[in-house]
This record gives C-alpha cells, structure tokens and sequence, in this order.
C-alpha cells in the first residue's frame, strides 16, 4: 500500500468551510481569458482528462509513495494524527467530517452498500479520533466497498466537489495555468479548504500579500513561488508536514524549469524518491 516508510497521508484541518468556499469560487465564475489573438486560445487546463490524470499521480506520489492512484481507493487506516481513520484516494478523515459525506453519499447512491450501517457512529466520531462503533468489522467493509465501482465514482465524485474543482476554479479566477491550478489543488488536499493561516484559503492570502495574482497584473512565476513560501511555512507549524519535498524537489522543480502548463516529460521527487511521467496519459 505504501511503497516508502516516509508516505505522506498528512492530516488536514476540519472541512468547516469547505462547501463554503466552493460556493464562493464557483459565485466567482472568473476563469482564464481566451487569447485575443486569431485561432488561439487557453491551453488546456488541469481539468483536461490528461492532465487531471497527471495531478492524481502526482499527489500519490507524495500521499502513498506510488503513482497508482486508483489503488487507493480501498486503503484505510489511523495514521495517529488525532483524526481517527484517513481512507481512499484523498485521505477522507472519520474525525474530519469529509468520511461522513463521502459514505452518505455513497449511501445515496447505493442504498444499502457495506458502509451504509456505520453512518451513526461515523456522525458520533466526527470532530474526534474514536473508533467507537467502527473498528475492524468497518474497515474490512471498507476494503468490501472499495471494489465497488459505485464507491469509486463516490470517492472521486467528493474529490472533485470539495478538493480538485475549487482549487482549479480558484486558480483559474486567478489567471492561473496548469501548473498552478496544481499547486493549488495539492494544497487544498492536504491543508483543507478554510481561511486560517494554515489552511488553503489562508495560504493564499498570505501569498497575495506578498505578490499579486497574474490576474491582479503580476508575473505569474513570481506570484507561485510566493505562495509555495506561504505554503511552506504553513506545512512547518505541524511535525507531520515537517518534509517540504512536495514543494521542493516537485512543484519547484516544474515552477523554476518554466513548466507552467505542466506538460510532460516531468521529472520529480518526493521524499527522496524519484518518479516520472514522459507523456500525457
């Protein structure tokens, strides 16, 4: 399941303002403008399905040492980082609240499936570590559901609601390319949606304090590397993000090779180890 014994798996903030700020970015409705030159237009985007594919692989290479991602749709564990069980192909967390929606989601598809009956005790456990109620037999029914293609398009669905499409959209009302609505979308993914200083929205406003957005009339080189700094020192306020290697053998990499469409071939490394991806999947 983990390939190296530095995974990431890192904890995230609560979702208290997740839907929130999804509403705000999609209200914004702001997005990259069409080149006014004759038959040109914006290069594909981080939503492009090849390039989606690519943001994917390289959030498991940090988050499970592996570029397989949907193998992860049936890991499951507690990580010992206060926030009970982190499980499937973002690290949905029992004590964060975003398990809780992911499995009544899954429930509203799929009446009845194996996760269904530990909606009660995943209400009870939320906010807290406990496994009261869940234990082995919900982990096992976890590892059950997890080869339901049902749960997967659940799995991925709740990726796309809370994580990938804000930070893609966010970025774009930012004058964002690829390489940057990735930046954004690894953050979110492992500081949470919110406005503190730690969390995605925060980091953000720490950047933007620092550099203006390309969509404010800045370099949009000179504004990434802001926010990778912001992003930095907030990955240091909490020992479990104490390795940047994310940010810096990976996005800096890609930022400072001029890459801001994220095209392949790309060359990284997390946590010391090596990966690449020579062409678009």
């Amino acid at each position: 399941m983990h390939a190296s014994p530095h995974h990431s798996r890192h904890p995230r903030h609560p979702r208290r303002l997740a839907l929130g700020l999804a509403a705000a970015v999609l209200a914004g409705g702001a997005s990259l403008a069409v080149n006014a030159a004759a038959g040109a237009s914006t290069p594909a985007g981080l939503d492009d399905p090849h390039k989606k594919e690519i943001a994917m692989e390289l959030v498991s290479s940090a988050e499970n040492s592996s570029l397989d991602w949907k193998a992860q749709y049936k890991y499951i564990e507690d990580i010992g980082d206060g926030r009970g069980y982190t499980a499937g192909i973002i690290g949905f967390c029992s004590g964060t609240g975003d398990m809780l929606e992911l499995v009544q989601h899954y429930t509203d598809m799929e009446p009845g499936n194996p996760l269904a009956k530990y909606l009660p005790a995943l209400e009870q456990d939320n906010g807290s570590d406990s496994h009261a109620g869940l234990g082995s037999a919900f982990v096992s029914a976890w590892k059950t559901a997890a080869k339901d293609t049902v749960f997967q398009q659940a799995q991925n669905d709740e990726r796309d609601d809370v994580y990938f499409n804000p930070a893609v959209n966010q970025a774009k009302s930012d004058g964002l390319g690829t390489l940057g609505q990735f930046i954004y979308y690894d953050a979110i993914v492992m500081h949470g949606p919110g406005d503190d200083p730690v969390s995605f929205g925060g980091i953000r406003k720490t950047a933007m304090k620092k550099a203006k957005t390309p969509a404010q009339g800045g370099n949009e080189t000179t504004y990434l590397n802001a926010f990778l700094d912001a992003r930095k020192a907030a990955m240091k306020t909490e020992d479990a993000h104490d390795d940047t290697s994310r940010v810096d053998t990976e996005q800096r990499v890609f930022l400072n090779a001029g890459n801001l469409q994220l095209d392949p071939p790309l060359h990284w490394k997390t946590y010391g180890d090596s990966y690449e991806i020579l062409t678009l999947p």
